[in-house]
């Protein structure tokens, strides 16, 4: 049986696409590239970093479901973030991908056996991690983001 948190978590999960379009509807090229707070991403790099890591998230809880304690590879965010296609104003492609990963990831958490909630993957950072940390995790990691880009806004406007 499902809880009320990690049904709101799952909701959390299939609404952050269209909050976060949302919130950079309509914007210039200049303010999605902008980096107006010294050591924080543009609003592009975040859109962008979004969306990878999202897939290493839903590959990881494949891998999780799967296997036995799979090691859970962890990636240089920051140089992934420096590449053309984590810069470039265009966030089509990037929310794009974004709708229709978690189009699929809230079906696999919705339909997840509660026995499976509890299984683990190895992340050589951080240790074990079972399938119901991922998806809190993932939670606040969607809204880190949402929080950093409406930081960038206000800089913008200040």
């Amino acid at each position: 049986m499902t809880s009320p948190e990690r049904v709101a978590q799952i909701e959390q999960i299939r609404q952050f696409p269209a909050t976060l379009a949302a919130l950079v509807a309509d914007l210039t090229d200049d303010q999605v590239t902008a980096v107006p707070i010294a050591g924080e991403w543009s609003i592009a790099q975040n859109v962008h970093h979004v969306v990878d890591s999202h897939m290493n998230s839903y590959i990881r809880c494949k891998l999780i479901a799967t296997e036995e304690n799979p090691p859970l590879k962890p990636y240089d965010e920051a140089a992934w973030a420096t590449f053309p296609d984590a810069i470039g104003p265009d966030l089509t492609p990037s929310l794009t991908l974004l709708h229709a990963l978690h189009q699929r990831w809230t079906t696999f958490w919705e339909t997840l056996p509660d026995a499976a909630w509890r299984r683990t993957g190895i992340h050589e950072a951080s240790g074990p991690v079972t399938l119901a940390e991922q998806l809190r995790l993932y939670v606040e990691h969607g809204n880190a983001h949402l929080a950093q880009v409406r930081r960038n806004l206000a800089a913008q406007s200040d």
